[in-house]
Formats: C-alpha cells, sequence, structure tokens
C-alpha cells in the first residue's frame, strides 16, 4: 500500500525525534562523563590552572532524568517508526480508534517530559554559563 502525504509526515517526524532524542541523550551523558560523572547543570565553575573545573556541581539526578527521558523519546520513536513502517508497507493494516488513543497519551506524556527536560537544560546551562562568565578571565589567543 502507498502511504499517503500525511503518513509520510508522520514518519519523516518520527525519524527526527529519534535522531533528536539520541543526540540529546549521547550529549549529556557526554558531557557528565566529561566532568568525572558530575552533573554541570546548574553548577559553579572555577578556574583550575589553565582549565575550567566544577567546584559546586548539581545532583547527578538533573542529568541523569535529562538524558533518561530524551533517551525513552528516542527509543519510543524509534520503536514506533519501526512499527509503522512495518504495518503499513508490509500489513497493510489501519489504525484502530482505542490504539490511537493510546498512542496520543503515551505521545502526550513523551512531550512533556521533553519539555521539562527543555526547562531543566536550558536554565541549568544558563547557570553554568553564568558562573564562567563571572570568572572574568581573558583568554589570550596563542600567536604562531
Amino acid at each position: 500500500m502507498a502511504l499517503s502525504w500525511l503518513q509520510r509526515v508522520e514518519l519523516a517526524l518520527f525519524a527526527a525525534a529519534f535522531l533528536c532524542g539520541a543526540v540529546a541523550a549521547a550529549a549529556m551523558t557526554r558531557t557528565q562523563g566529561s566532568f568525572s560523572g558530575r552533573c554541570p547543570l546548574y553548577g559553579v565553575a572555577t578556574l583550575n590552572g589553565s582549565s575550567l573545573a566544577l567546584s559546586r556541581p548539581s545532583a547527578p539526578s538533573l542529568c541523569y532524568f535529562v538524558a533518561g527521558a530524551s533517551g525513552l523519546l528516542a527509543l519510543y520513536c524509534l520503536l514506533l517508526l519501526l512499527f509503522w513502517i512495518y504495518s503499513s508497507c508490509i500489513e497493510d493494516s489501519h489504525r484502530g480508534a482505542i490504539g490511537l488513543r493510546i498512542a496520543l497519551a503515551i505521545s502526550a506524556i513523551a512531550v512533556f517530559l521533553v519539555l521539562v527536560s527543555a526547562c531543566i537544560l536550558r536554565f541549568g546551562t544558563r547557570s553554568l554559563c553564568n558562573s564562567i562568565i563571572s570568572l572574568n578571565t581573558t583568554i589570550r589567543p596563542l600567536l604562531g
């Protein structure tokens, strides 16, 4: 069965949400790993010689929540993407009203969790950046 343009848009949105969720989860995990497992969100930076260090990191659960919510979004979207590709192209099945309601409820919960994660990232990163800016250090470029 050929997919309608709305179904193609839906599949493209699932693919985009999967990529965004996977990249956000990987970036948060990688950033936390760069700070020796300490969460840099809402942290306070200090100058340690010529490099930055966290003097007061925030609770690791903040980073775990952001990475977990993004990872779950990515997994959910990937599973839906694969299911609807299989269902639409191979089985030629249609959606029922109950299945659509369940998918909408799960999607609403996922969107809420991503919104909370985005707020944590926005304000946590702003706090960390403000602490770096408040160090008032000047970085001189190397002249070669």
